[in-house]
């Protein structure tokens, strides 16, 4: 190995470690709001709240929360103008572990979307604490 493919090497590990470190440091930074909260919030008034699913299309139609929104993470930047309509309500975002979110999260932030919450465990969490889910036909 020369010491050009060792330089290349180690810059390309310290941008992934960066970029993971970012994103997660972000996500940490999104309020978090439990299972039951979200479901009080949605009983009490559906208007005010959105649920952001941000899982890919086939995942959201293997089984999603009841009303929630399906934008990959990986299409929110495009669909931005999309989710502009729900830029003063509550914004719940979720995927199936927490990364993905995250992304999210910090794109909507940087789009001026302020009242955004992590919704505590993910579909994981949803799905272990068996809550009720819907699927797409």
């Amino acid at each position: 190995m020369n010491i050009n493919t060792i330089k290349t090497f180690f810059i390309t590990v310290t941008f992934v470690v960066s970029s993971i470190f970012m994103v997660n440091a972000f996500a940490g930074q999104t309020p978090v709001m439990s299972q039951q909260a979200l479901i009080e919030a949605i009983s009490q008034d559906k208007s005010t709240v959105v649920v952001l699913d941000v899982r890919s299309e086939a995942e959201f139609n293997e089984g999603h929360i009841k009303g929630a929104i399906n934008v990959s993470h990986d299409t929110v930047e495009e669909n931005l103008t999309k989710l502009a309509l729900y830029k003063d309500k509550k914004v719940v975002v979720y995927c199936r572990s927490g990364r993905r979110a995250g992304i999210a999260e910090h794109i909507l932030a940087e789009n001026g979307f302020s009242n955004l919450y992590h919704l505590a465990g993910d579909m994981n969490g949803w799905v272990a604490a068996e809550l009720p889910t819907v699927k797409t036909q």
